[in-house]
């Protein structure tokens, strides 16, 4: 019997283990970014086009490869990092498993130019689908460029498994983002498409992160410094008040290397522990040096998750040293029994010596005086003081007072006589008014509201009802330029990152269709002056973010297009919310308009919106 199991082609193993490796075009830019921070360099240089699915080019000044090695990196796990099972233990750097370059030249058209600075020529290789096309001697400056044309040009399958430009230029920009801010000593522009979309000098952390997100970042910022011997901490935190629904701008990096721990993120929370609303989540930036003995970082693919030794210990640090900064910086309330502040001597008044108080005494005030005496002064005070005018004769103020008040009385009583009579006449025998008055709708635990019908009775989820009234509404808007706004008697200033400022952008006329207006569009902020009637001025930020988060992140899936992306999203923010209180008429006024919708039976999330219960069910239901 012949065996059945064979060893793998090297192309075909390159491409099984691209599949680790290379999920998208961000996967790409993650690795070359990462291997040209590992070269030493000093300024990087990424170009995409077409969200990286057309080219991802990484241009660096490091130090550059030999010709042996320029062929050596693209053959698998060839590496110059690890020469040992032990040294997995020590590392220092980003790349060491020698998987990425093998993998990327397995699905996509690669270029390198690479040359030392103590060569004079540097070397030209041109890779195909794992295939070596040429490699040339070439003139060229110091450090490695790598160009990669066409991703999964030969699997079409995992190539229409990508999303939009939208999502996976968000992703790419992630990537870089989380580079960036890790390495700030290290110059790093990023073009797409031909235009600069970020230049970011060599500068502090602080500096880095404020150009990175730009708008008012930098007054959110709060500095986070704790040094132990387990790990050191620094970074920053935002202010509460700058928290957002979102988890957009949240960060660790652990030896300059950006990881994702819900562990570490719940120590956060733990420090916020009730200076934040519900729903909102922090910003942070936080930087943790810690023993590379101390974690394992070859446990995930994508090498953005981390073992460490003492997780309970670097939980509780972290979580006491963001709280002492929170409450250092009177972001916090904080206990201190040794000093009171109210007790503080303001700056203005430090050196200034206290006024000796003076007394002033009118020795001829006589409160028992019945003259009159205007303007008398009273002991340390600067009020006066008029004695009120006598009634000639107080006995005036009370003549025909009984007359008038059994009058009053007797036309009260004969009042009230009359209203009884007329509220327990409507009451008791007028029928109509009594039909009028029945409820027709009622609603449950704030969440549902039900609804009598012939056959029975439907129940209402008022959520997912709203949801699907206000997604048809927004929709029609779009498409047919009918909305109307209105308008604010103050314009409204929003602040935004960089990217999300390219998002709202592209997105404006949209956004105009459904009754935003736009009075200015400025680098890091908008201007608006009206809003769409159902919304609010403090939910206009609100409905912004959850439509820049819900765009980028390519959430619902199942969107047609994006004007049905922010239709979703708009109504998902501004829909009633379970648990609220619905007045009578706002009950039959959600009823009625979710059966006057094309689609009354599902919300634009696929999910049901209302069931019906017949009368013969419920005679089931008290026949057992």
């Amino acid at each position: 019997m012949s065996s059945i199991i064979q060893l793998l082609p090297d192309h075909v193993a390159n491409q099984i283990a691209a599949g680790e490796v290379v999920q998208r075009p961000a996967s790409v830019v993650k690795e070359l970014l990462e291997n040209a921070v590992d070269a030493g360099a000093n300024d990087i240089k990424l170009i995409i086009k077409d969200a990286g699915k057309s080219l991802v080019q990484v241009i660096d000044n490091g130090k550059g490869m030999s010709v042996t090695d320029a062929r050596l990196c693209f053959e698998r796990h060839a590496t110059s990092k690890i020469r040992q099972a032990e040294d997995l233990f020590s590392l220092h750097t980003k790349g060491f498993r020698g998987e990425a370059l093998a993998s990327i030249a397995a699905i996509a058209h690669v270029e390198m130019k690479t040359k030392q600075d103590q060569e004079e020529l540097g070397t030209h290789i041109v890779i195909e689908g794992s295939k070596f096309v040429s490699q040339d001697v070439a003139v060229l400056p110091k450090g490695t460029s790598f160009a990669v044309k066409n991703l999964f040009f030969n699997i079409p399958a995992r190539r229409n498994f990508l999303k939009s430009d939208v999502v996976e230029y968000r992703h790419i920009v992630d990537e870089f983002q989380r580079v960036a801010l890790a390495h700030p000593q290290i110059y790093f522009t990023f073009y797409h498409n031909g235009s600069e979309m970020f230049n970011l000098q060599a500068s502090s952390f602080r500096q880095r992160i404020v150009n990175v997100f730009s708008g008012k970042t930098n007054e959110k910022l709060v500095p986070v410094n704790e040094e132990t011997e387990i790990v050191n901490v620094q970074g920053f935190v935002c202010k509460p008040e700058f928290a957002k629904k979102n988890r957009g701008e949240q960060f660790f990096f652990v030896n300059d290397r950006f990881i994702k721990s819900g562990y570490l993120h719940h120590a956060v929370m733990a420090a916020y522990d009730g200076l934040l609303k519900d729903g909102s989540q922090p910003s942070y930036f936080l930087y943790l040096q810690v023993p590379p003995n101390s974690i394992d970082i070859n446990i995930h693919p994508t090498k953005t998750e981390i073992k460490f030794d003492d997780e309970s210990a670097l939980y509780a640090i972290l979580r006491a040293s963001i709280k002492h900064s929170l409450g250092q910086f009177n972001v916090a309330p904080v206990l201190d029994f040794e000093r009171d502040a109210n007790l503080d001597t303001p700056y203005h008044y430090k050196d200034v010596e206290a006024e000796t108080p003076t007394i002033q005494v009118d020795r001829s005030f006589n409160p028992f005086s019945e003259e009159d005496k205007p303007n008398k002064h009273y002991a340390n005070s600067g009020s006066s003081y008029r004695k009120p005018e006598v009634a000639p004769s107080w006995e005036s103020l009370y003549v025909g007072l009984k007359h008038d008040t059994a009058e009053v009385e007797t036309v009260s009583v004969e009042n009230e006589i009359s209203f009884e009579n007329d509220e327990v006449t409507s009451s008791l025998f007028d029928g109509e008014e009594v039909e009028q008055a029945v409820h027709k709708t009622h609603q449950i635990h704030k969440k549902y509201i039900v609804n009598p019908i012939k056959s029975g009775m439907i129940i209402v989820d008022q959520q997912r009802a709203h949801q699907r009234i206000l997604y048809e509404q927004f929709l029609t808007n779009i498409t047919v330029n009918l909305a109307s706004s209105q308008q604010l008697l103050f314009p409204l200033q929003l602040f935004f990152s960089n990217g999300e400022m390219q998002l709202i952008t592209e997105l404006k006329p949209s956004l105009t269709n459904t009754g935003f207006v736009f009075e200015e569009t400025n680098d890091d902020s908008i201007v608006i002056s009206g809003l769409p009637v159902n919304v609010s001025e403090s939910e206009a930020s609100i409905v912004l973010e959850q439509l820049l988060s819900d765009l980028q992140d390519g959430i619902p899936e199942s969107s047609f297009s994006q004007n049905d992306t922010i239709a979703k999203s708009m109504a998902r923010s501004l829909a009633v919310k379970t648990g609220t209180y619905l007045t009578q008429k706002e009950q039959e006024n959600l009823v009625n308009g979710l059966f006057a919708c094309k689609d009354p039976n599902v919300s634009p999330f696929h999910k049901p919106t209302f069931i019906t219960m017949r009368v013969e069910d419920l005679d089931k239901k008290f026949a057992l």
